[in-house]
């Protein structure tokens, strides 16, 4: 296990896995209250893949997450760490896909399920899932799965799993709803709390004061400024997201609105395009962004001040992430200044505040991502792999492997990134060619 971490560069433990790991070797249940981006998969993962016996094709680990995306991760992550045992089996149980290829998985046994409540909740009613040899229970953003309406289910879930295991809770914080959980269902859990704030030479925090007629051509000339290659604009309510998002979108920006009302093929592509680069911006509400692990994230915008202090926390923490350095711009109106001071409160640090006539458009061109996604019509059910999409655009084509970006498999379809200059071509090659000896439909996202 050692020498698997050292390959995948863990080095060092963050601070919450130098906290919380130690106690979960022991079998302690644990409480911990940390921030995405802090480690905390790994912390868990480690500890919960020590309790699993290879031999025993049981359900013997699970992990509730509040999203497919996060649960997704968490998975990827897992597996990444498995690799020094060999043969451990992880599966992922999301809403938005079909039940019968879950169940067929799940005929074929695996170690650790990694889900969404709601659906570990039909899989437990229709028999598909057993919890019993469960020593393992992990709750992943506990607090986003209340905030989203998860209770009941948690509840129903936990009480399928055997009175004598393992509870880790991770929580960002620390509401009513997540006391009583650790009350009801957990043993004398031990309390581990991580309070990062951001630095400043991480994070660069910039205050504009706004009248609120000026706030969507406030958020034009901040992109029109910093030119992010990718940025999360964050607003207060879906209505706000999609009337941002229009107004970018009828300026050139590139922007995708992410919101509760996404089907999850339409989230999929959205958070797929950003992920690889193809998107520039994304306007999401705090409830659509959370779970989302987006590396080199170069800019955030608070379009509207949260009034949960915490909240902004998050909001920002999403650049600035592994050693990196990030922005933060805050558009503040007049109404709103009790907002920002309950948060320059809570930071325990003065804000800069600037005008927005120091915001000036480095280009003239509209903000374009680098990328561009093309959505393939296969996936993990046809047995596409990410080398045999490279393969086709590399090999047949010759593009170099340096033009194409990030491929995410999904169980129906495939993204990929190719660099913006090469697209057409690429297209015209996966269109006439094939992947994996199969002819596919090309399109552009």
């Amino acid at each position: 296990m050692l020498s698997n971490l050292t390959s995948l560069g863990y080095t060092e433990m963050t601070a919450i896995q130098a906290q919380s790991l130690p106690l979960m070797l022991k079998g302690i249940d644990v409480i911990a209250q940390a921030k995405t981006g802090s480690g905390k998969t790994a912390a868990f993962g480690i500890a919960l893949l020590t309790r699993l016996n290879p031999r025993n094709l049981a359900t013997q680990s699970l992990i509730l997450c509040p999203t497919r995306e996060l649960a997704d991760q968490v998975a990827q992550e897992l597996r990444r760490l498995a690799r020094a045992i060999g043969n451990i089996k992880i599966l992922t149980l999301g809403g938005g896909v079909a039940m019968n290829p879950q169940v067929d998985s799940l005929e074929h046994g695996a170690h650790v399920v990694v889900g969404t409540a709601g659906r570990i909740q039909k899989h437990l009613d229709k028999g598909s899932l057993s919890l019993e040899q469960v020593n393992t229970l992990v709750l992943d953003e506990a607090d986003r799965m209340l905030d989203m309406g998860f209770l009941d289910s948690i509840i129903a879930i936990i009480k399928q799993a055997p009175k004598k295991r393992q509870t880790l809770l991770f929580s960002a914080t620390y509401p009513a709803g997540i006391k009583k959980l650790a009350t009801e269902f957990m043993d004398d859990p031990a309390q581990v709390t991580i309070q990062e704030q951001h630095s400043n030479a991480q994070i660069e925090q910039r205050f504009y004061e706004i009248d609120p007629s000026e706030r969507l051509d406030a958020v034009v000339k901040v992109l029109a400024h910093y030119r992010p290659e990718s940025c999360v604009a964050f607003c207060f309510t879906k209505q706000q997201c999609q009337t941002v998002m229009d107004h970018l979108v009828s300026k050139g920006i590139s922007a995708k609105a992410l919101n509760g009302d996404l089907d999850q093929r339409d989230r999929d592509e959205v958070l797929a395009m950003f992920a690889n680069k193809s998107l520039s911006v994304l306007v999401a509400t705090d409830v659509a962004a959370r779970g989302l692990d987006i590396a080199g994230l170069d800019l955030v915008i608070n379009v509207e001040l949260t009034g949960e202090p915490e909240t902004h926390i998050h909001r920002i923490g999403r650049t600035g992430r592994a050693g990196a350095t990030g922005v933060a711009v805050s558009l503040v109106a007049p109404r709103e200044s009790r907002r920002a001071n309950a948060i320059e409160e809570l930071q325990a640090q003065k804000f800069q505040w600037f005008p927005l006539s120091e915001l000036t458009a480095q280009s003239g061109s509209p903000l374009q991502p680098p990328m561009v996604t093309l959505a393939l019509s296969a996936g993990r059910k046809e047995k596409i792999r990410a080398g045999d999409i490279l393969g086709a655009l590399t090999g047949e084509m010759g593009m170099p492997a340096s033009k194409v970006g990030k491929i995410a498999i999904f169980d129906f379809q495939s993204f990929v990134a190719v660099d913006r200059s090469m697209a057409k071509q690429a297209v015209k090659q996966l269109t006439t060619g094939k992947v994996k000896g199969r002819v596919l439909r090309v399109r552009v996202l």
